[in-house]
């Protein structure tokens, strides 16, 4: 059986400004209304990151508007809530040694949506770039373009 997966939202910026050096898949702990938002698009990963706490990953700073078409329960769930996401213990304790070292972080990069009717985040075990990192890369992405630009002529 074929897995699909489709991407419903993704961090753009955690490329430019992230060195990956090590990716996971989690599961991540909702209620009915964020999904339901989620999967219309209304969620920001951009400024989300991950920690890890007593043997727990919860993911921080993750907006999800309320789902406009329900009231009552709706009011009570706030946007930005800390959420618990779903990973075995051997990957926790995998990202928990990573992290240690100094100026690693973990930041998630995209939230997918499998045809099991699971939402999915990827988060990655990342170290921030430095501006001439950054720098480098738009210089080879700009020659890359030029020179399929120059092929295709």
């Amino acid at each position: 059986m074929v897995m699909f997966m489709k991407i419903l939202i993704k961090n753009r910026k955690a490329k430019h400004n992230y060195e990956i050096l090590n990716t996971f898949e989690a599961g991540i702990s909702l209620l009915g209304p964020e999904v339901k938002s989620i999967l219309k698009g209304s969620c920001s990963i951009g400024e989300s990151f991950v920690v890890v706490k007593d043997g727990e990953a919860f993911i921080h700073q993750m907006h999800i508007t309320k789902y406009d078409k329900i009231d009552g329960f709706n009011e009570q769930i706030s946007e930005v809530r800390q959420r618990k996401l779903l990973l075995h213990k051997h990957e926790i304790k995998k990202i928990n040694k990573q992290i240690k070292e100094k100026g690693l972080t973990i930041v998630p990069l995209s939230i997918k949506y499998s045809d099991s009717r699971r939402i999915k985040i990827d988060i990655a075990v990342c170290r921030g770039k430095k501006l001439h990192d950054k720098r480098q890369d738009l210089k080879e992405k700009d020659m890359s373009r030029d020179m399929n630009r120059k092929r295709h002529e």
